[in-house]
């Protein structure tokens, strides 16, 4: 029987996992724009800031709502913002669960913050489904950096090429595959599910 193509599968959260609808959301009312938010968040921005854990989150709103040019009171932001992250996307408990079933390790590598990642949700829902975790905000380090996917290999103990990466943006794909791990863009638990396939990874459905 030949050994499987990788050892660890390592997901990101929003986007892969968890859906962004809150997010959106909170752009939609407030008049903002996906891709500038994003191109601010893997950059330099203050919400990039604060998911490095260079902030706290007093400073990080008062940054944001300036950045943002918002006219919101700091608790009606907050207010929002922890709803950011959105339920799991179908399919996603199945497709961690199948993983794990597989033999494999899974690992979370989400650029995220205390608020987000101490949410009930978070910690009651999402944490458990996974073997290992290695959020942003704890590290130091963001993506698509690509010194935070060196250090969660060297954490994790395994060869790069031995570890499949899934990020819903293809920057941090890219940064991963820089360093050596197998980095995919995709766009929830069904593309995961067909890139784990071909690798000969997970079987049947």
């Amino acid at each position: 029987m030949p050994s499987r193509a990788v050892d660890v599968v390592v997901f990101d959260l929003g986007g892969v996992i968890l859906d962004l609808a809150g997010l959106r959301a909170f752009l939609d009312r407030h008049d903002l724009d996906l891709a500038t938010f994003f191109a601010r968040a893997l950059g330099s921005g203050a919400h990039a800031e604060f998911e490095r854990g260079a902030l706290d989150t007093d400073a990080y709103v008062d940054a944001f709502l300036t950045e943002a040019g918002l006219d919101l009171e700091p608790a009606a932001f907050l207010a929002e913002f922890v709803d950011w992250p959105g339920d799991l996307l179908p399919g996603a408990a199945d497709l961690v669960a199948d993983v794990r079933a597989a033999g494999l390790v899974t690992a979370t590598l989400s650029n995220t913050n205390a608020v987000h990642w101490s949410a009930p949700f978070c910690v009651t829902t999402v944490l458990p489904m996974f073997d290992r975790h290695f959020p942003s905000y704890q590290l130091g380090l963001a993506k698509p950096d690509p010194a935070i996917f060196r250090r969660v290999v060297d954490e994790l103990g395994v060869a790069p090429g031995r570890v499949a990466f899934f990020d819903d943006n293809l920057v941090n794909a890219e940064a991963a595959t820089s360093v050596g791990l197998r980095g995919h863009q995709v766009d929830g638990p069904e593309a995961v599910r067909a890139v784990l396939r071909s690798l000969d990874v997970l079987t049947g459905r």
